[in-house]
């Protein structure tokens, strides 16, 4: 198998790439520099421009492309790069897909923000989208595959949850913080954040690329948890206190708008990915921390 991969240098790409090559198939890398390997290529999504010739061949393209949503303070040119370093990416993969031919199986990234806020109500794959900036970026972001799909290629949406790895993302920040002994819930601490391992995450994308499944799955483990439950439960594996708390009103002082996704969640469940067998090797929070902090 050959996979084209675009985002490999972030948290899931870096770790996908790696699974990957350790089963034998062979990974093709889209950068955004002069390429320096033989498995390098490089593109400008910006523009649109992409070989089709680089992608012809490969049996899949995954496209985990996007700036971070919580590397800088939201001003109205960095929501910009937000939207536009997701949709930009894959609407040039589609096109090129649609027009050109190549891969049968286009799998991108997505997140449980698409939700909105859903309070303590339950929520899978098949429940509307939200309200929010966030919701919206993961609109366009899917909708962006349309050209593929109407080519009949198949196309699946990974709406991410928390990713647990100690390598990035929030757990990295998350763990400092609760290390230093001054980690507490952020707000009213009852907003859900669905969680993944990396294992599981890795585990899940490889399990897209080899089954039939399509359309939207929610990569989160099925037990998701409350921002209380999640501190709590990393003050235990860390051996730390977890009694402070960041009230909503800092929050918003900190962060600005940002503050507004993380005081509010979403309980996703992955239904679709159990559906289609997929068994998950992390369902306990707290034994899924202590696996990837031991």
């Amino acid at each position: 198998m050959r996979v084209v991969l675009a985002g490999a240098s972030g948290l899931i790409g870096t770790a996908l790439a790696s699974a990957l090559r350790a089963d034998g198939v062979e990974v093709s890398t889209l950068v955004r520099r002069p390429p320096q390997r033989p498995d390098e290529d490089s593109w400008d999504p910006e523009q649109g421009l992409v070989d089709p010739d680089f992608l012809a061949g490969a049996d899949a393209v995954v496209c985990l492309s996007g700036v971070g949503v919580g590397d800088r303070r939201w001003t109205d040119s960095y929501k910009q790069q937000i939207l536009s370093s997701r949709v930009n990416t894959v609407s040039t993969l589609a096109r090129s897909l649609a027009e050109h031919g190549g891969p049968r199986t286009l799998i991108c990234a997505s997140a449980v923000g698409y939700y909105g806020d859903t309070g303590d109500r339950v929520v899978d794959e098949q429940a509307p989208p939200g309200d929010s900036f966030l919701a919206e970026v993961c609109v366009r972001w899917e909708a962006a595959a349309q050209p593929a799909r109407d080519a009949g290629v198949r196309v699946v949406h990974l709406r991410t949850g928390l990713v647990l790895s100690k390598r990035g993302g929030l757990l990295k920040t998350l763990r400092l913080v609760v290390k230093a002994g001054i980690g507490g819930r952020l707000g009213s601490g009852q907003q859900y954040m669905p969680w993944i391992s990396i294992a599981d995450e890795v585990a899940a994308i490889q399990f897209a690329l080899r089954s039939q499944v399509s359309g939207p799955l929610n990569l989160t483990a099925p037990t998701p948890a409350t921002n209380l439950e999640l501190t709590r439960a990393l003050g235990r594996v860390l051996r730390r206190p977890t009694v402070f708390a960041v009230p909503g009103f800092a929050a918003r002082l900190a962060l600005g708008e940002f503050a507004g996704e993380v005081l509010v969640g979403q309980r996703a469940v992955p239904t679709a990915l159990l559906a289609a067998g997929f068994e998950f090797a992390h369902t306990d929070l707290e034994s899924a921390l202590r696996a990837e902090l031991a």
